[in-house]
């Protein structure tokens, strides 16, 4: 389940990439088959065992073919990497957790090399505002997102901070009636009929051709995220 289109960040055979935020290891996953060399960096430990895992069985199943990864524990606000280490940057919905969001985007424009490329993605506005009303438990929960943005705010942060936007995308239409139902129901009941007949619902989705493109379809009208792709002049 990809946030970001990895023909519009224009990832090449190669590159030498972060995985800011990296979660479970989604976006690393395909870097890696792509054939560059990631870095996967989180500050949740489990979050990089788990990526480490599957970037382990993904290296198995390549059968022999070379693949360049390090798993890295780091901070979007002082990351551990010297300037302009890298040609492309993943940040996917990490910059409504942090305290400091001009000082996270600094941090990623500092070790983006001149002329690569970055994709910050984010929670919509329509979506954020959304779960708000439904619950109280959204924006106070620990960890959780503490600010709302609208695309043209990111994209200033991004531009003072260096970033020329070049592109815009919207995904995970689904994930926008998964949340409402968690909201609903009660973020901490995962277990809720309602939600695990939803999550199986969004599981199966991951497999269908033509469940992608109905989602496609209705990610013009209520998208969980928003992508903006920007290049370091």
């Amino acid at each position: 389940m990809l946030t970001v289109d990895f023909d519009r960040l224009a990832v090449r055979e190669g590159d030498v990439v972060l995985d800011a935020g990296c979660g479970f290891g989604r976006h690393s996953l395909e870097f890696v088959s792509r054939g560059a060399v990631v870095y996967s960096m989180d500050k949740d430990m489990g979050c990089l065992r788990k990526t480490s895992f599957s970037l382990t069985e993904m290296k198995k199943r390549l059968n022999g073919r070379e693949v360049r990864y390090l798993v890295h524990s780091g901070d979007a606000l002082n990351l551990p990497f010297k300037d302009e280490s890298f040609d492309r940057i993943i940040c996917a919905e990490v910059m409504e957790h942090v305290s400091d969001d001009n000082a996270a985007c600094r941090e990623l424009t500092r070790v983006l090399k001149k002329n690569g490329r970055i994709a910050i993605t984010v929670p919509t506005i329509f979506s954020e505002h959304l779960y708000d009303l439904l619950t109280y438990e959204y924006f106070a929960s620990p960890g959780g997102h503490i600010r709302k943005y609208h695309p043209g705010e990111l994209a200033g942060l991004m531009r003072r901070n260096g970033l020329e936007v070049y592109g815009v995308g919207f995904k995970h239409a689904f994930h926008t009636v998964w949340w409402m139902i968690r909201s609903v129901v009660g973020l901490h009941r995962a277990d809720h009929p309602l939600a695990k007949a939803y999550h199986t619902f969004l599981h199966l989705g991951l497999y269908s051709h033509f469940m992608r493109r109905v989602e496609s379809f209705f990610n013009y009208f209520f998208p969980k995220s928003v992508v903006l792709y920007a290049c370091k002049k």
